[in-house]
């Protein structure tokens, strides 16, 4: 493989000289906007499309964009990481999370295992655990059936599984697959433990400890929580808790859990909701049947994304505009704007993915780059967002581009008609205007109320937020940022950034510290 630097590849001297090409609000005005919208849009898996009409590209963009993944070998690259080549250069190992859901390529066998066959035979057992938890086979002490599950966790064994969850906890209470009531707890903070143990039922509860080390310091903590409160309820912890970890850690063959369902290194937690990260409290709340329609659409979407036609690949064409915004145009930031609040805690996942993936200033060989690389990910749900943040997207002093997500239908059924327009309606509407509105802007004689427009968005639209579009959702982000990172030459699957702040706070747990820190830490009373 031709692993360069971006400001080393011919292509992107050809983007570069292309910085303001299109004209925004002429490009979406009038009829030439319509034809836009008609023309620039790619399929998506599971009943997505991907529209880039408001987008600042036109066919010479597109034309370079396509000759920068050519010479960047995206679909090569990509073919190298589903048939098990060793991506992860910083910690030397293969990145394997497509597996969870589907075989792109070749068998990838390491450590002696055939890893799909692992991967899905870990699905399996988690799978008939939930089965058998939904027909009362595994139930409480006192033989009575369990009726919520809580994850502990943090980080990607938090907010992956969180942020699905919740996209499918109205669904599927509309659609009578839900089975349990999900909650999480993450944060160390004591409060956070303490309220979710004094809203449940926890003689009736289940608890998933995630840590794939098994040495987690805020979800081992967190555990202690937990099993302190069975235990004061007169309840034998043993009986009232499962693990997902690897086979190595501490937690694999402890008598303290129910079952261990497994992971390995060669997925990190921000790209494991797929794996049983996600799988077993997904089963648990929904049924196995729902997590399977999940990976379904991830494994239909990684499909699209083998294309190397930039036209025909969702993930890789929103990869490269956002390549274009951020090292010609220069933006600094995307937001992220799901038009649906089963979304809520979407916008957080993809914050931790991107960020974490590609929040680097060295290459994949540990030198520094000479360019800017991931974007700040930000975002809420609509309509909550018009009413907060948007006043800067609209008239700030800097551009962020926009990405949009819409359904034409929600996920219950459950509407109102007021003014002759039903909510939904009324939603959607919403979204459509913004997009219009940020692209085009307004002239007003009073400056106050003038809109500059040139703020360039992209929307997925689907029918509805179902576990395919759900998985294909998901996917697309996961695609796009690792194009991206393969684009600046990045290993976007370390996180050393997150651990010396790790480091730190052991020591200062363990009263190892001078400077600064003794003080910051005398004035925390710790």
């Amino acid at each position: 493989m031709n692993w360069k630097n971006l400001d080393t590849i011919a292509a992107f001297e050809k983007l570069n000289g292309l910085k303001g090409h299109v004209n925004l609000q002429e490009a979406m005005s009038g009829e030439n906007g319509a034809e836009r919208v008609a023309k620039y849009r790619v399929p998506m898996a599971g009943g997505l499309t991907y529209h880039y009409a408001a987008k600042q590209v036109d066919e010479d963009v597109l034309d370079a964009l396509q000759a920068l993944a050519d010479e960047t070998e995206l679909a090569q690259k990509y073919a190298e990481l589903y048939n098990g080549a060793v991506i992860n250069t910083g910690e030397k190992r293969l990145v394997l999370h497509q597996l969870t859901r589907g075989q792109l390529g070749n068998a990838v066998i390491a450590d002696g295992v055939d890893k799909r066959a692992f991967y899905v035979g870990e699905q399996k057992k988690a799978a008939e655990f939930a089965k058998k938890v939904h027909s009362g086979a595994i139930t409480n002490e006192n033989g009575e059936k369990f009726t919520t599950v809580v994850q502990i966790g943090i980080g990607g064994s938090d907010l992956g599984p969180r942020a699905m969850y919740i996209a499918l906890e109205n669904w599927a209470k509309a659609t009578g697959n839900f089975k349990m009531e999900a909650r999480f707890i993450s944060n160390v903070d004591p409060d956070d433990a303490a309220s979710v143990l004094n809203s449940i039922d926890t003689a009736h509860s289940l608890f998933v400890l995630v840590s794939k080390s098994g040495t987690t310091l805020e979800t081992l903590t967190n555990e202690s929580f937990v099993k302190d409160a069975l235990k004061n309820a007169g309840l034998d912890p043993s009986k009232h808790m499962v693990a997902v970890t690897s086979e190595t850690s501490p937690l694999a063959k402890s008598s303290d859990y129910l079952a261990a369902f497994f992971m390995d290194d060669y997925i990190g937690g921000r790209y494991s909701s797929t794996s049983c990260v996600g799988g077993a409290i997904l089963s648990l709340a929904f049924g196995p049947e729902v997590f399977e329609r999940f990976l379904e659409g991830a494994a239909e979407a990684d499909k699209t994304a083998k294309n190397a036609d930039i036209r025909k690949n969702p993930a890789m064409l929103d990869a490269l505009i956002g390549v274009y915004e951020r090292n010609v145009q220069g933006y600094p930031a995307t937001a992220v704007l799901p038009y649906s609040q089963a979304l809520s805690r979407f916008p957080a996942h993809l914050q931790q993915l991107d960020m974490e993936s590609n929040g680097k200033s060295v290459n994949r060989f540990g030198e520094p780059v000479k360019y800017v690389t991931g974007p700040v990910i930000f975002g809420e749900p609509g309509t909550n967002g018009q009413h907060s943040f948007y006043q800067l997207l609209h008239q700030g002093t800097d551009i962020v581009p926009l990405q949009f997500v819409g359904f034409k239908k929600n996920q219950t059924g459950m509407d109102v008609q007021i003014q002759g327009t039903s909510s939904q309606q009324k939603l959607c509407a919403n979204v459509a205007a913004q997009i219009m509105a940020f692209a085009c802007g307004k002239d007003d004689e009073n400056p106050n109320k003038s809109f500059a427009g040139g703020r360039p968005s992209s929307i997925i639209i689907g029918d509805q937020l179902t576990p395919e579009a759900l998985g294909a959702l998901l996917s697309h982000f996961e695609n796009k940022v690792m194009f991206q990172g393969f684009v600046w030459n990045l290993n976007s699957f370390d996180q050393e950034g997150v651990q010396l702040g790790k480091v730190l706070a052991k020591r200062v747990l363990a009263h190892e510290t001078d400077g600064a820190l003794r003080a910051f830490s005398d004035l925390l009373e710790i």
